[in-house]
């Protein structure tokens, strides 16, 4: 064997080496902060912000935490704008919504209440997006929800929809807590069997 078929030979089984070790990294890496999802449970849908408070979730102390309550919030929409308001004012931290963002609120909830409750598992447009008791949700990462220091964009999966939609978060650094500041979730999905001419 000539020099130039050993030095190919090693060349070859050097980037064999490489290339299995970034595959068993990357097989390793799932589920640790690279692709999973955290799940979150609750016996039902906070009334105002003092009972939102009390969830173990308020602690703000991930972004996952707080975009569960997010959704618990929008859903609140329905029977009450105003706490939903409240709540959401809250979860934005040092911002409030914005004179922009209720009225989008507003637009998007119309006539598509069902929308946030969605999220939870369950819920499909056959039973009305009614999500299973007690009602839990689950929110998603990728490899790209972290890649802004002190910023995250999770995910959320609609029964009534095929892609995942995803919510924006801002970290305090001083305090360690994750905001919401963009709601991205509200886009239109399948409608309810029962208001559904065509199904």
């Amino acid at each position: 064997m000539g020099l130039f078929d050993a030095l190919k030979n090693i060349a070859k089984s050097t980037i064999r080496k490489e290339a299995v070790t970034a595959i068993n990294n990357a097989v390793s890496n799932v589920g640790k902060g690279k692709n999973s999802s955290e799940s979150f449970t609750f016996q039902s849908i906070p009334s105002n912000l003092e009972e939102l408070k009390k969830l173990p979730e308020a602690k703000l102390d991930t972004p996952f935490k707080t975009a569960a309550l997010t959704i618990l919030a929008l859903c609140r929409h329905k029977e009450s704008p105003d706490d939903a308001i409240e709540m959401l004012n809250f979860l934005k931290g040092p911002e409030d919504v914005s004179t922009y963002e209720k009225g989008f609120f507003k637009e998007r909830l119309a006539e598509r209440e069902y929308i946030p409750f969605s999220y939870f598992n369950g819920a499909t447009p056959q039973n009305g997006y009614t999500p299973t008791n007690p009602m839990t949700i689950a929110v998603y990462e990728n490899p790209y929800s972290f890649d802004n220091e002190h910023w995250a964009t999770l995910w959320v999966k609609s029964g009534g929809a095929d892609n995942m939609r995803s919510l924006k978060f801002r970290q305090k650094p001083s305090t360690g807590e994750w905001f919401l500041n963009d709601i991205q979730c509200l886009s239109d999905i399948r409608l309810p069997t029962e208001k559904d001419a065509w199904a």
